[in-house]
């Protein structure tokens, strides 16, 4: 069974999954607050960081900071879980808006990918020291059935 990454079509498909899921969350208003005006380089640090959680090739990692990057950026972000949801459901809107797969477990594992992140996330942008982050210090390697 191929890796996520490559069920999902590779680096050019979360590419364009990424796109429209930033702009989605720019333009929400719940959201929005969180990512400011938008910048440039976002896209692209959510496709390699996607792209390396699902398989693929590990530029997030060896180039843009990996995970202490994500620990910072969330740092007193003070996410809800409100807005938490909010970006589950816009982000599984997104694959549908660019076509991604839409077999069951492909979705499942996105999803259960989506919902762990996010709870790091949120977890992490409360956290008043580096004792009440979130353990996890390494992109995690999301694998769905049959992928080993």
């Amino acid at each position: 069974m191929p890796s996520l990454y490559e069920h999902a079509g590779g680096e050019e498909a979360l590419h364009r999954l990424e796109d429209a899921f930033y702009s989605s969350v720019l333009a929400d208003p719940l959201l929005q607050p969180l990512f400011g005006a938008g910048q440039p380089q976002h896209v692209d640090h959510l496709t390699a960081f996607t792209a390396e959680s699902f398989g693929g090739p590990d530029r997030f990692t060896r180039e843009l900071g990996g995970f202490a990057h994500l620990i910072a950026v969330h740092r007193h972000l003070n996410i809800t879980e409100e807005q938490r949801q909010r970006f589950v459901e816009l982000y599984m809107i997104a694959l549908d808006s660019v076509g991604l797969p839409g077999d069951l477990a492909f979705r499942e594992a996105v999803r259960s990918h989506v919902e762990f992140g996010s709870a790091v996330a949120m977890q992490n942008s409360h956290a008043g020291t580096d004792d009440e982050l979130h353990p996890l210090r390494e992109v995690p390697r999301w694998r769905w059935p049959g992928d080993d």
